[in-house]
Parts: structure tokens; C-alpha cells; sequence
């Protein structure tokens, strides 16, 4: 799996120009299934986000975690992080997870990091979404698992 984290003062999802998810401090997690990603990749992925220690402490260095500064999580589906662009001008995105396997890995990834304690917001699958975020920092950290 793939994910963007951006650490976010607050940031929020509409579609159809209703707001469907909005957290205040905390991560906006744009996450894209690969082709053969399981259960197993998201459980990891999930576990990583919520211990990434990427919030300040009183010290000013990045030593906390979303879940150390009671910070929530919005989760966004994005199956463009998936662009092959290494040849020609128009990205390939034959690498992502068909639509069912995503949609099903990402209901679960955001499924674990509610069990991980972590208050979950969430955009819609297949949607076309307007995505607002206040980035903190800036903090983006890619990761791929």
C-alpha cells in the first residue's frame, strides 16, 4: 500500500458540495491499494501511522505521534499515488488495485486505525471529492509498505 501523510491543523472532504469527513489537528492519509496488497499491508500501515512520531513536543522536535497529541485521522482514498509516469506524459495507473480490492483494503485500513484508537473521519471511494487541508509545518511524508 501506498500513502501521502500530510500533518494537518484541520482538513476536511465534501463531495457534491456536503462535507462527508473533517478533522481538526491531526493526519490526512491519502492511501492507494497496489495490485496484491492483502490485509497484512494495512495492518502494518496502519500500526506505522498512528506510532510516526511527527508532532512536536514542548521541546519543538518531532517526537509525538497523531495518537500522543490525541490528534484524529482523516482517510482518503487516492489511487493516483499508484502513476507509472516514467515514459511518455500521461501517467499509468495500471499498478493500483482493482476498484473492489481498493475500495475493500481501504475500508479496512481505516477500519484498523479506529481499533488502533485513533478517531477516524473518511472521504468516499470512488468519489469526486474536494479535499481542504491547513498542512502543519509543512509536514508530507510518502510511505509504502
Amino acid at each position: 500500500m501506498k500513502a501521502l501523510l500530510q500533518r494537518v491543523s484541520e482538513a476536511s472532504v465534501t463531495v457534491d458540495n456536503e462535507i462527508v469527513g473533517e478533522i481538526e489537528q491531526g493526519l490526512l492519509v491519502l492511501v492507494c491499494a497496489m495490485q496484491g496488497d492483502t490485509e497484512t499491508q494495512a495492518d502494518k500501515l496502519a500500526a506505522k501511522i498512528s506510532k510516526l512520531r511527527i508532532f512536536q513536543d514542548d521541546a519543538g522536535k518531532m517526537n509525538r505521534s497523531v495518537t500522543d497529541v490525541g490528534g484524529s485521522v482523516l482517510v482518503v482514498s487516492q489511487f493516483t499515488l499508484a502513476a507509472d509516469t516514467r515514459s511518455g506524459n500521461r501517467p499509468g495507473f495500471s499498478s493500483a488495485a482493482a476498484p473492489a480490492d481498493g475500495e475493500r483494503l481501504y475500508t479496512y485500513f481505516a477500519d484498523q486505525l479506529e481499533m488502533l484508537g485513533l478517531p477516524v473521519a473518511r472521504g468516499q471511494f470512488g468519489a469526486d471529492m474536494k479535499v481542504r487541508l491547513l498542512n502543519d509545518g509543512p509536514v508530507t511524508i510518502a510511505m509504502e509498505i
